[in-house]
């Protein structure tokens, strides 16, 4: 630019204002955490899919067969997180885990306070401890995080 040259300059926001529309499989989900439930689908072959998928991952057929599961489930996996990260969704120790629900064929992926590494265990029972009911939304942090089944909240 020349050294008499007049800049200009303008702000500009780049926005994607639209809403997306869920659908009957995911909406069912979404709706079922606000109620405080567990749903997922049944896919071609019979086997139950949470979180439920429009379509059956191994034919790509649509799904429509929407069931309930749990309220309890099966630690399948997990992984300790002694020392949270600012963008962590628990700011106190804590473990990922996978979690099949009773009457699921897959797992699904949360979070559960685990002050220890002893906390956590493959094969530990835990149910979801959800946000109060005032405060569900439909969305996937109305569970905050599972528990040990029998543990306190």
């Amino acid at each position: 630019m020349a050294a008499d040259a007049i800049g200009y300059s303008a702000d500009h926001v780049l926005e994607y204002p639209y809403v997306r529309s869920v659908g009957p499989v995911i909406g069912a989900f979404l709706t079922g955490l606000r109620d405080g439930k567990v749903v997922g689908i049944r896919g071609t072959g019979g086997k139950v899919i949470v979180p439920p998928t429009e379509y059956d991952p191994d034919t790509g057929e649509e799904t429509t067969d929407i069931v309930d599961v749990g309220p309890e489930g099966t630690v399948t996996t997990w992984s300790w997180v002694p020392r949270p990260k600012p963008k962590h969704p628990l700011q106190t120790p804590f473990a990922w885990v996978l979690v099949r629900f009773d009457g699921a064929d897959t797992s699904f992926l949360h979070v559960m306070p685990a002050a220890s590494i002893d906390e956590v265990r493959t094969g530990m029972r835990v149910r979801p401890e959800f946000a109060p009911e005032a405060e569900r939304v439909g969305h996937v942090n109305d569970i905050r995080h599972f528990v040990p089944v029998g543990g306190a909240s």
